[in-house]
């Protein structure tokens, strides 16, 4: 349970329909396998005691007796286990029976839930023995004083972001399902213990309901159906077990016997998406609350982190995702062209990764507005630290895009601006360095005035964030094209065109996907680069890594660096992790006054850094306790 993560289960266990010793029998002992395997949020089928298919069984004085005294020993044997379990049982209340749902931790039965909505078509009938369970009553059951509490929120002392409530089955299937108002009465997890049979398609439909319930709800769901031993007079069960979390299948049982799925849920996530997002608006008071205990252990996580948090993990994915993230920044642009009634563009395009970008997405922009591509002027501006490599690429690139040409040698520009400085020419300091950038700036800008063009900014989303850019140089332009794309998507995108362009094209932008990323603002060594940014301020996977989760979901620096741990383990280690990750919480704070007067730009993803939308910070904002965190690390 520590940082949040709940390793919840989804059990169908082997059952006998209407034997309630067999079925309590395997579901203690299958309440213990779940707790052994580190589960806290233990989740049985509906009418899991009994069996769901006992039909007018329900009615006979033996099976409610069993069921009740089934409860009581469940219950018993729970008194050890730390878990909140969840199991399904008929449940006796003056004339009527509740399909109910019992809530027990640590030895006590905390209440019971009722099924809401109780349907009455095709093959189900359970309005034959059923009523819906829109009532609230105390009563003695299983040795237990509880209560029936069809609106209820179970909730963790110990951990108040474990919140759970329940609906039954049939209670997704409806319009307005009572997991909506669960949710917003507080609870971050949903359990549904269901009896859903099979048919031909409906594995799809269900895993889709619980897919979009999770996320309507911004929260979790755990789905556990009834399968092997369920009477097959008429019916299929299957026991299709579902987690999902805020829109994410995190686990799906294979169907057709008897199975546990297990999930690590991330309640703290859960909490900020909530905290985030002012529509997800608390219900009235309506709901009743009860709570538990439950310890707080360090329980090993079988969730796994991908590497590149920006970036879909099948191919299909990527290549739907960079297609639509071009048609964005396209599209920004042409906007913007068309507003302005400009019809011609400026990029300073250095041979590197993100011009590149940049000129890929103009391109596609220009051609959306049928504006001839020579109306694209690309500006390569070589100095000190240029070398024939990414010189070369930049004027193949333009060439094979058909694009206008310009190349303007800054170094004699620098040269006298140095002697107006004073600033000494073999002193390779900051000042040597952002002098060219802002020299190429003021190129870009003087070239854009001249030819009523709009300069396009390069600098992307990972460079924001760590400050990697020249103050009023490379960090300005008039439309930021790139800014909201991270570096390691920049080489998705960049490779996706390449690889649906023709000769030459392809082989020039397969040649700047190998080139090392650089400002090239150092001489070269032996005509190579020798000023590889990634040896300067880390690797951009990890930097990546890092913002995703810090900004996307407001992760403290130690859980970022846990859950690192796991993404990066074999490539990096602890020590290099640890070390990068102080370097991008310092630098992120540090740099943020450059964030302040970004120029526009499209937002393309979830994670944006612009100051007139997903992001704000005050640029003097102190990295402390950031940073104070990581130093008990080590």
């Amino acid at each position: 349970m520590k940082d949040g993560f709940i390793k919840a289960a989804a059990v169908s266990p082997d059952m006998r329909v209407s034997d309630c010793k067999y079925n309590t029998e395997e579901i203690i002992k299958n309440i213990k396998t779940a707790a052994d395997a580190g589960a806290v949020v233990i989740a049985f089928p509906e009418l899991s005691v009994t069996g769901y298919t006992c039909s007018d069984l329900f009615l006979q004085q033996t099976l409610l007796d069993s069921a009740e005294a089934s409860i009581r020993e469940i219950t018993a044997a729970c008194k050890n286990i730390n878990a909140l379990v969840v199991v399904g049982v008929p449940v006796r209340y003056s004339t009527c029976l509740y399909n109910c749902a019992a809530v027990i931790c640590r030895g006590e039965l905390l209440g019971l839930v009722p099924k809401l909505n109780i349907p009455n078509y095709s093959e189900f009938y359970e309005l034959r023995h059923f009523t819906p369970g829109d009532i609230k009553r105390t009563i003695s059951y299983a040795g237990f004083e509880t209560a029936i509490l069809p609106r209820a929120v179970f909730l963790c002392r110990s951990m108040p972001q474990l919140s759970v409530g329940i609906e039954i089955c049939e209670d997704l299937w409806v319009p307005a399902p009572p997991s909506g108002f669960l949710s917003q009465s507080g609870a971050a997890v949903i359990i549904n213990p269901s009896a859903s049979d099979e048919i031909v398609g409906k594995r799809e439909y269900r895993k889709s309901l619980v897919q979009l319930q999770s996320a309507r709800t911004v929260g979790a769901y755990i789905y556990s159906d009834c399968g092997f031993g369920e009477s097959t007079t008429d019916l299929v069960y299957s026991a299709h077990n579902i987690i999902a979390e805020n829109g994410t299948v995190l686990a799906e049982s294979s169907r057709f016997g008897a199975n546990i799925a297990y999930a690590d849920i991330d309640v703290f996530r859960l909490e900020s998406e909530r905290r985030r997002m002012n529509t997800f608006k608390p219900a009235d008071n309506s709901a009743e609350y009860i709570y538990f205990d439950l310890d707080i252990a360090d329980t090993p996580l079988e969730r796994g982190f991908d590497a590149n948090p920006f970036v879909p993990s099948d191919k299909y994915d990527v290549d739907s995702r960079c297609a639509e993230i071009l048609s964005l920044q396209a599209t920004g642009l042409a906007t913007r062209l068309k507003h302005t009634g400009i019809t011609s563009a400026v990029i300073g395009l250095s041979g590197g990764l993100d011009s590149t970008l940049a000129l890929i997405a103009t391109v596609h922009a220009f051609d959306m507005l049928k504006i001839d591509r020579k109306n694209i002027i690309a500006v390569t501006m070589p100095c000190f630290g240029t070398t024939k490599r990414t010189k070369g690429n930049a004027e193949k690139l333009s060439e094979a895009y058909g694009t206008s040409l310009l190349e303007i040698n800054i170094t004699e520009a620098v040269n006298r601006h140095f002697a107006d400085i004073d600033q000494d020419p073999d002193c390779f300091d900051i000042t040597y360095e952002n002098s060219q950038a802002r020299e190429r700036t003021q190129v870009l800008m003087d070239i854009a005035n001249k030819n009523n063009a709009l300069v396009i900014g390069t600098g992307d989303l990972s460079e924001l964030a760590l400050g990697w850019a020249t103050y009023n140089g490379d960090h300005m332009s008039m439309y930021a094209i790139n800014s909201s794309i991270p570096k390691t998507l920049v080489r998705y995108i960049t490779a996706y065109e390449s690889e649906r362009a023709q000769q030459p094209l392809s082989g020039v932008l397969r040649d700047i996907l190998n080139t090392p990323v650089s400002p090239e603002l150092l001489p070269p060594e032996n005509g190579d680069i020798s000023q590889r940014t990634e040896e300067i301020v880390g690797p951009y996977e990890l930097h990546d890594f890092f913002l995703y989760y810090f900004v996307r979901f407001g992760f403290k620096p130690s859980k970022i660096y846990r859950i690192a741990l796991i993404a990066f383990e074999g490539k990096y280690t602890p020590q290099i992790i640890l070390s990068w990750l102080k370097v991008f919480i310092r630098r992120f704070f540090a740099q943020q006054f450059k964030r302040s007067c970004l120029p526009d730009g499209p937002k393309v993803g979830s994670v944006t850094l612009s100051p007139r939308g997903d992001f704000r910070m005050p640029s003097d904002a102190s990295a402390r306790l950031w940073l104070e965190e990581l130093d008990k690390i080590g």
